[in-house]
């Protein structure tokens, strides 16, 4: 009888939808509700629930489109397309929207550290900002080497 493995890309593929509609949850119920309580409790620090609820929106949305960006990747290696010219218009989707979320982000992290009165949450958001730009340059690191590879296959199905 034979053994069927069950492969890594459905698996991957639920973990996306599930990170997804979570993302999407924080988006439009979590974060809002929750800046708009931090406004009804401190009234000195109600002029941030709009902003940081764009900012927050602004983020998430950054990583929602990676996570599409990925989906489409993922269809690409099931098909063994991965090292062609189309997954270089995903990987370069994933770049734009990290830096885009990150942006985002760093905007959310000024003006926290504007109102801040304490530096635990500051920091805390400049180590989540530093995580954001070391994965965004690994993604970098990550397209020049897919670039490399994709040029490497093509030159090797012209020799063939």
């Amino acid at each position: 009888m034979p053994s069927r493995r069950v492969g890594v890309v459905p698996i991957l593929r639920f973990f996306l939808v599930a990170l997804f509609l979570l993302l999407v949850f924080l988006q439009v119920f979590s974060f809002p509700g929750q800046f708009a309580y931090m406004a009804g409790q401190d009234p000195e620090l109600a002029w941030l629930r709009w902003p940081l609820t764009a900012v927050a929106a602004g983020t998430l949305l950054g990583f929602q489109v990676v996570l599409l960006a990925t989906w489409k990747l993922l269809g690409l290696v099931e098909r063994d397309a991965i090292f062609t010219t189309d997954s270089l218009r995903w990987v370069d989707l994933v770049v734009r929207a990290t830096a885009a979320g990150g942006a985002v982000f760093a905007v959310g992290f000024v003006l926290v550290g504007i109102a801040a009165t304490d530096p635990g949450l500051p920091l805390l958001l400049f180590l989540v900002l530093l995580g954001i730009t070391v994965v965004e340059l690994v993604v970098l690191v990550l397209r020049s080497l897919l670039r490399q590879a994709t040029a490497l296959r093509s030159d090797l199905e012209q020799v063939i």
